[in-house]
């Protein structure tokens, strides 16, 4: 438990932030954009959505088992360099082998594999970052924290989009490339925080039944946990449509040439990231100026819906770009406030990396379900292309139930 009076520093709270925006940048930039591109190279042109569908949503299932798991075993680690730093090494340099995989692919299936062993690396150093916020950051901090750490995403999404217009005629650039600043803002926060072996009582219990059982947190004991875990998985379920299908609303709906879409999206992510490094600190430093969460948590939600909405029913670009801005708005605070919130209600502190880990599902699974179910609002109404509108109309939908999730949270305000 983080002692209230040890504030953490300047210097820890920034590369804490580049080691966060490091690892979305390795990880994202696939799911974003990279992925795609690399399917339209390799795949046949009338499978190719089916495909990205399929290899974002098992490679989004390998990282809801993983992530819990990854967080368990560093709470209990007892290797002498850290519980926490031994799995920021050994993620990263996996997800690196992961990339280079799917760099040297011909076939589907050896791509796929890649993407898996991507995903599954990742999130190890994933799940060991999630305890830093807990475990180094005193409630009176974590507002601003929070968000700060809400610009990592599309901070890195734009990094990623951007050298990707270098590098989409190099395939191991492609991948390569961003998981290179993974590397580099992981060796800046290695030294800038004390860690060791977990307490002897904490080791790990070989025991099937016990790992198993570790895993379970009670709802009745713990319902605020769950209602944040809810509302964070609907959100992102409805925000996971747009990150996901981006490039094809792009090409089949608004008929953008597929050279253009990486311009596009860019564009569209510089947007988004301007909205966010005005909006994400500020509304993260205002939580912990008035004491309240929810009030943000719920309100952007909302917006974000609103924003969803207006992509589907776009006619243009410029349309388009109006509509990611304001779900980007929504975004930006849901995330900057929501990870704060997710911190207070945290069922065992002891355990905070297996119980992020648990909620960071709430991030993974969506990227699992929105592309295995978008074929049904897809394929309604028989619309050539794909009915894009019911899936963005599903999307907002989705993220304003997100918003009356966080309603009956009860230990934060």
């Amino acid at each position: 438990m983080v002692e209230e009076r040890r504030r953490a520093s300047g210097l820890f709270i920034a590369a804490y932030w580049l080691a966060q925006c490091g690892n979305w940048l390795g990880l994202l930039t696939p799911v974003v954009i990279t992925i795609a591109i690399r399917l339209a190279q390799i795949a046949d042109p009338a499978e190719k959505a089916s495909q990205l569908g399929l290899i974002l949503g098992i490679g989004a299932l390998a990282s809801i088992i993983a992530t819990p798991i990854w967080g368990h075993v560093s709470d209990h680690s007892r290797a002498r360099i850290g519980r926490r730093k031994l799995w920021m090494i050994l993620g990263v340099a996996g997800g690196g082998i992961g990339l280079l995989v799917m760099a040297a692919a011909s076939s589907i299936l050896v791509f796929g594999l890649g993407w898996v062993i991507a995903q599954i690396a990742f999130n190890a150093n994933q799940a060991a970052l999630n305890a830093l916020l807990p475990e180094h950051v005193p409630e009176a901090q974590r507002g601003k924290v929070s968000g700060l750490l809400g610009l990592t995403t599309i901070i890195a999404v734009v990094i990623g989009t951007f050298a990707t217009r270098f590098t989409v005629n190099n395939s191991y650039l492609l991948f390569l490339g961003p998981w290179l600043g993974t590397v580099l803002s992981l060796l800046l926060l290695l030294p800038l925080f004390q860690d060791g072996p977990a307490p002897a009582r904490a080791a790990l219990s070989l025991s099937p039944v016990a790992f198993i059982r570790s895993f379970h947190v009670s709802p009745r004991d713990h319902p605020d946990f769950y209602w944040a875990w809810l509302s964070r998985f609907l959100v992102i379920l409805g925000a996971a449509y747009l990150q996901t299908y981006a490039a094809y609303f792009l090409s089949d709906r608004l008929k953008e040439p597929i050279t253009s879409v990486p311009t596009l999206i860019f564009i569209s992510s510089s947007i988004g990231a301007g909205i966010t490094v005005i909006v994400s600190p500020l509304s993260g430093w205002l939580s912990d100026r008035i004491g309240r969460r929810k009030p943000f948590v719920f309100f952007a939600a909302i917006v974000c819906g609103v924003g969803l909405l207006m992509i589907g029913m776009a006619q243009n670009v410029t349309h388009y770009f109006v509509g990611s801005a304001i779900a980007s708005i929504g975004v930006s605070v849901y995330y900057a406030v929501d990870l704060a919130l997710v911190a207070a209600v945290l069922p065992n502190p002891e355990h905070s990396a297996k119980d992020m880990g648990i909620f960071q599902i709430a991030n993974t699974l969506p990227q699992s379900l929105a592309p295995a179910i978008a074929p049904a609002f897809l394929a309604i109404g028989g619309v050539a292309g794909g009915n894009y509108i019911a899936v963005f109309i599903s999307a907002s939908l989705f993220a304003v139930l997100g918003a009356f999730a966080i309603i009956p949270v009860r230990r934060t305000t």
